[in-house]
């Protein structure tokens, strides 16, 4: 009896699957299955998911499909590592414009197989489908906690210091396609017992700290001649730049 082989979507997913990492040894089934199993020695769970809509999140063709499944991949790791998690699998949801187009769901296996690569993450399953509309992604990452345990938004207080990771603004020039979600320096962060609560600057520091503030039962004041700046911001405003762009992931 032969062997039946796949045709159709079942074919385009198992050639791009081919190209990505192998499995690590914690996931126990993997991509082709109704569902993923991962075996984790651990009692907290950590998970996040960010939705990225062609037009509004990137646009092609100054972004790449490949450029565009990064970013899907990379805004979650940064959620996962605002709070101080170590990411141990994700998965994808992709619904393509009609009539599919295999380029495009080449380019975007090729880009999710790299950032796999690049961040040590693997990709343990997901779901495409097709409709009248433009490309959407959709990411779960999944993680667990790092060495130095959990934070979030809650443990601010007065007379505490505001930081941020990085210089902020003129995020849209194009590191919001490439920015590095700053799991390396939250683990740094907190080895050194450094910060009370914390959260990832997504919607620009103007929005996203009073965020911060109320979960916190707090207020905050900042000095406009101390927000940093990136070198390239050229708005006539570089300090509303930094306030309000958003997008730039520190």
């Amino acid at each position: 009896m032969s062997t039946a082989q796949p045709r159709g979507e079942d074919l385009w997913l198992a050639e791009a699957l081919a190209a990505f990492p192998p499995m690590p040894e914690h996931v126990r089934v993997g991509p082709g299955h109704d569902a993923a199993v991962m075996e984790l020695d651990v009692s907290e769970l950590v998970a996040a998911k960010d939705v990225l809509v062609e037009g509004v999140h990137f646009r092609f063709p100054a972004c790449t499909p490949a450029a565009a499944a990064r970013k899907a991949l990379a805004v979650n790791l940064s959620d996962l590592a605002a709070c101080g998690a170590e990411p141990v699998g994700f998965l994808v949801g992709g619904v393509l414009p009609r009539p599919a187009d295999r380029g495009l769901f080449d380019n975007l296996m090729r880009g999710f197989g790299d950032a796999s690569r690049e961040f040590g993450v693997p990709c343990v399953g997901g779901d495409t489908n097709v409709a009248h509309g433009p490309l959407v992604l959709s990411v779960t990452v999944l993680g667990k906690p790092g060495p130095h345990g959990l934070i979030n938004r809650t443990g601010a207080r007065e007379g505490q210091h505001v930081s941020v990771t990085g210089p902020l603004g003129g995020s849209l020039a194009g590191r919001h396609l490439t920015f590095q979600p700053r799991l390396r320096e939250a683990q740094v962060l907190l080895a050194a017992g450094i910060p009370a609560a914390m959260m990832d600057i997504s919607d620009g520091l103007s929005r996203d700290l009073p965020r911060l503030c109320r979960m916190s039962g707090v207020g905050a004041l900042v000095h406009g001649d101390s927000v940093p700046v990136h070198a390239d911001v050229v708005a006539p405003d570089r300090l509303s730049a930094a306030l309000h762009d958003g997008e730039d992931f520190e």
